[in-house]
């Protein structure tokens, strides 16, 4: 069992059929480049997501334990790693999990190929709450916009999947070899705060959420709150690791309905995980795309990098408070909410006029939820080359703090008023806009 975003024993597919067999290795692959600084200024995993990410992996392994089994943790790259793990234990069959990424792809497609004659890739979905199949259309057609999904899932009347229970029972282990935990980049006891990774703490928020405050019926009215802890669900990191199952949530929340009141606000929450069943499909079906500049609008829209402003709005010292104030959250916490990343990603987009790609690589760094699909497509959506039928999103910055932080509470609280703000503006002639989707050495 090859765990990637799906590390839990609930609802979890691909690990029942793994366990029919009279032998089962369970491992987890942490890929060296994930901590590396790429083209984009960025690292793939940053502090938050890489201790929330331990924190789960541990949780996982205990849970195995609980079964007679382990979580081999393995540091090298995924590929070469289950190849060789497969052919030194004798393994017949591989189950691993479907994600939406141009990386995640070929790595599968690359065991597929080293294994061929000697054992089976199984990949299975088990991070959504349909599956391929279950689509009201071929995946080739899927709609260009969120609404048009919507309405065509929500016509055919469908809804998440029924959640299997965890297994009763695992098969041993061919061996506990030493796996390679010794190797891996040490956590930062001081990063993600806000959230404790691990199948137990998913389920004690959604608990908390749902049926202890009751704040899911309300949610509609408070789920753009900068910094209020129930004003949303913030299920996202529990999601986004697999820790939590979507269709457990659907499961759930439907619960929830049946016992005490369904209102448009419990409606909501299920239409912001259709925002996410769009964003996987999504990524699945533009692939490449959904990396591009030019995004899967094809947009000629010019941008560039400024490597001052960049700076700026990375380190909250732009001329917008509110902006300022999110980003500084964003680099302590590993999360803002969805209200406050649509305001720096619009800010980003539009008045440093830089190349939308930096922003979103930033936020695969930063955020304790990054999830390919939802963080990559929201971007484009932002960046006008993507599923919004209206262009560029252009949020007007003085408005949106009068309207979400009239008082200043949020922005004294996440010291956004900056005395550092010099010339962010100024550009020369090395600055000049370059194409989007053109490689940037």
């Amino acid at each position: 069992m090859w765990f990637t975003r799906d590390l839990r024993l609930d609802d979890q597919p691909a690990l029942r059929l793994a366990a029919e067999a009279d032998m089962l290795m369970c491992v987890f692959v942490v890929d060296p480049r994930w901590f590396r600084q790429t083209k984009w200024q960025s690292r793939p995993m940053g502090r938050h997501r890489w201790r929330f990410l331990w924190q789960s992996l541990h949780a996982l392994d205990l849970a195995l334990r609980g079964h007679g089994q382990r979580l081999h943790i393995a540091w090298g790259e995924p590929s070469a790693t289950i190849t060789t793990l497969a052919q030194r234990h004798g393994i017949h069959h591989v189950f691993v999990s479907r994600q939406p990424g141009t990386e995640e792809e070929s790595e599968r497609e690359t065991v597929r190929q080293n294994l061929a004659g000697k054992a089976e890739l199984h990949t299975l979905e088990t991070l959504t709450a349909l599956h391929q199949d279950d689509l009201p259309f071929p995946l080739n057609d899927l709609p260009p916009t969120f609404s048009q999904f919507r309405k065509k899932v929500e016509s055919a009347g469908l809804g998440a999947r029924p959640v299997q229970a965890p297994p009763v029972s695992l098969p041993p282990a061919p061996g506990f070899a030493e796996d390679g935990r010794d190797d891996l980049p040490a956590t930062d006891p001081a990063a993600s705060p806000l959230f404790q990774g691990g199948e137990q703490p998913a389920w004690d928020r959604l608990n908390h959420y749902l049926f202890q405050s009751h704040r899911v019926a309300t949610y509609k009215q408070t789920r753009n709150a900068l910094d209020e802890t129930d004003a949303s669900s913030r299920l996202s990191p529990w999601l986004a690791s697999g820790t939590l199952s979507v269709r457990r949530v659907a499961h759930e929340l439907a619960r929830y309905e049946v016992a005490h009141e369904r209102n448009e606000s419990t409606y909501w929450l299920w239409f912001e995980l259709l925002w996410r069943e769009y964003f996987h499909w999504y990524g699945i079906r533009h692939r490449q795309r959904l990396f591009a500049g030019t995004g899967v609008a094809r947009s000629g829209l010019q941008s560039t990098f400024y490597p001052h402003r960049f700076r700026a709005w990375v380190e909250g010292n732009t001329e917008w408070p509110l902006v300022n104030a999110c980003m500084n959250q964003l680099r302590e916490t590993g999360w803002i909410s969805n209200r406050a990343r649509q305001i720096v990603a619009s800010c980003f987009v539009n008045e440093l006029e830089l190349d939308w790609r930096f922003g979103a690589a930033w936020f695969q760094e930063q955020l304790v939820d990054y999830d390919v699909g939802s963080n990559w497509g929201n971007w484009q959506y932002l960046g006008g080359v993507g599923a919004d039928p209206k262009g560029k999103r252009h949020f007007n910055l003085v408005k949106q703090q009068e309207q979400f932080d009239p008082d200043g509470e949020f922005v004294a609280r996440w010291g956004g008023n900056s005395d550092n703000v010099t010339g962010l503006h100024t550009v020369d002639a090395a600055d000049w806009p370059i194409t989007p989707g053109r490689p940037i050495s």
